[in-house]
């Protein structure tokens, strides 16, 4: 306890100290443990980092290598995934759960290190493990090297964190998902920076303080666990700068659609009349069925504050979007394209993999152990292989240590025949520097459940986003696919019963998970992993770091 106390009085004040005169190194203590909170009108214990909800922004420069020295004082074992960092020769540091890493054990600790190399903007950090990452996450803001924007600088930045909320346990929602087999129940709320907003009972509001006549840079997250989320500001229109820390050219709207794991930059002119307006985030529902399960149904607020104006003048409400307004949904998903500058990379024309996943969700008997489950339990596959994580070693230290009887590599390129979804630990082996193109392919295996979007996550890469539609994709639309300057993201929306076909460069040696970012699928198997074969040197992959943790 005393050394957990020591740790805790450093409290989190980052030290950051020079290394080069062009560089830096930024060095935090996270401390991950039980916070006693009141939300909707309920006491209630949660996790977190430093006792902050949302946990601490950490903020660096490109080239900054940042350490992150994480104390496990919670009674999971967890690890935190630097989402949309590359983690170029430090795969070790990625903190996906079994797949890079073993879990921190509680009580034990762990130093991330790695440097940010070749990215600018907003992306997060989260914990890799159960739903943990409801409550423990918070953003990565890269700031550019030499301080400009590809955009007029804005006068001040506002970071936006669109969360989940429940009142139990989340550890033990997904465990109460898993024994009735139908994923975990719904939030009881939304939440921005932490807060319902003032439609929730008993409950709290974040507001940010505008000047009028002065430009914001909104750096909007969506750590949701499981939905995505319309976002809008009364009075206030925006123009999108970037997504996934890739910069794009401008583009002009009044609504923010944003999945679990994306991030939006966007610019807002403080030029409405001098006021107190809301901002608001509600549920997107894609599913495609007459008759989708429940959803959460609130509306997250804050509030947008003109300086000089009372605390008690009355906000205005944004107009709310219907729950399942797919065509706004799809407008802003599919007409962003990236900002093309001198040097950055640009979509490679050769491939050398081509693949189809395509992926979905199905009835399948109850498991043994499925205490909670009434007739059938659900499934989800990739290629009709389901996801299984390794239990006694990370994929990455089987790789390097060469550990027999962990994994295969049989994960295929093209769909299965229709068959029972196949549960293994498989991964599709590629070669350093080959391109890569895939072609999602979003099908409810059963139709009776239907499909929804899913936003589907690379890690250790961002991709090309050549295009997205409805229906099956058919090789014939190649023509109509933008290799001129389409989206760079690191996580993508494909469309419910839709497709989305990614590119990508496969230059970073490791083990690379795939999956999608809908937390009540991973469990189901919904993820696949790249194995990225060494490069002549430097392209190798160190070994581990020496406090690289045990599984048990």
């Amino acid at each position: 306890m005393a050394r957990a106390a020591a740790v805790l009085l450093a409290l989190l004040v980052p030290t950051i100290c020079a290394a080069t005169a062009s560089a830096a190194v930024v060095e935090h203590t996270f401390y991950v443990g039980g916070m006693g909170i009141s939300r909707l009108c309920m006491n209630s214990v949660i996790y977190t980092v430093n006792q902050q909800l949302p946990g601490p922004i950490i903020e660096v420069s490109e080239g900054d290598t940042l350490v992150v020295h994480v104390v496990n004082a919670s009674p999971y074992p967890m690890s935190l995934h630097w989402h949309g960092i590359f983690q170029l020769q430090s795969g070790w540091a990625d903190g996906a759960n079994m797949i890079t890493q073993c879990p921190i054990q509680p009580s034990a600790t762990f130093t991330y290190v790695f440097t940010i190399t070749g990215q600018e903007g907003t992306l997060w950090w989260h914990a890799h493990a159960s739903m943990l990452r409801a409550t423990i996450h918070g953003a990565l803001i890269i700031k550019p090297r030499t301080g400009r924007y590809p955009f007029p600088t804005p006068y001040a930045e506002i970071p936006i964190l669109l969360g989940e909320w429940w009142n139990r346990n989340v550890d033990d929602v997904e465990k109460d998902g898993l024994l009735t087999g139908l994923g975990p129940a719904m939030s009881d709320a939304f939440t921005i920076n932490g807060l319902p907003g003032d439609d929730a009972p008993c409950g709290g509001t974040f507001e940010a303080e505008v000047e009028y006549g002065k430009t914001y840079l909104l750096r909007i997250i969506n750590a949701a666990v499981n939905t995505e989320l319309f976002f809008r500001v009364a009075g206030h229109a925006f123009t999108v700068v970037a997504a996934d820390a890739s910069y794009t050219n401008p583009y002009p709207t009044d609504v923010i659609v944003v999945a679990p794991g994306q991030t939006v930059d966007a610019l807002m002119a403080a030029t409405a009349a001098p006021g107190r307006y809301y901002m608001a985030a509600r549920a997107f529902e894609s599913k495609t069925v007459a008759n989708p399960p429940p959803f959460d149904l609130t509306t997250a607020t804050a509030v947008l504050k003109y300086k000089g104006v009372p605390d008690y003048a009355p906000a205005a409400m944004p107009a709310l979007l219907p729950y399942t307004d797919v065509i706004t949904a799809a407008r802003f998903y599919w007409s962003l394209t990236g900002l093309l500058r001198p040097g950055d990379p640009v979509v490679p024309k050769a491939v050398d993999h081509s693949m189809v996943v395509a992926f979905g969700l199905e009835q399948a008997p109850c498991a043994p152990g499925q205490t909670k489950c009434q007739g059938f339990s659900m499934v989800a596959s990739m290629n009709r292989y389901s996801f299984r994580f390794p239990d006694k070693v990370s994929l990455l230290e089987a790789l390097f240590r060469g550990v027999p009887n962990v994994y295969s590599e049989e994960f295929p390129g093209w769909p299965a025949a229709m068959s029972p979804a196949r549960k293994a630990t498989s991964v599709r082996k590629v070669k350093f520097n080959d391109v890569v193109e895939v072609v999602l392919q979003n099908e409810g295996y059963s139709g009776a459940l239907g499909t929804e979007n899913h936003p589907v996550h690379l890690h250790g890469f961002n991709f090309f986003l050549l295009g997205q539609g409805l229906g099956r994709f058919d090789p014939r639309m190649a023509s109509t696919l933008n290799l001129v300057n389409p989206q760079v993201r690191n996580t993508v929306a494909v469309p419910a019963g839709g497709w989305a076909v990614i590119r990508f460069t496969a230059n970073n040696p490791g083990m690379w998970f795939m999956h999608c970012h809908l937390d009540a699928h991973l469990p189901l198997g919904l993820a696949m992993v790249f194995e990225v074969l060494n490069g002549p040197a430097p392209y190798l992959l160190p070994p581990p770091p020496v406090d690289y943790p045990r599984c048990h």
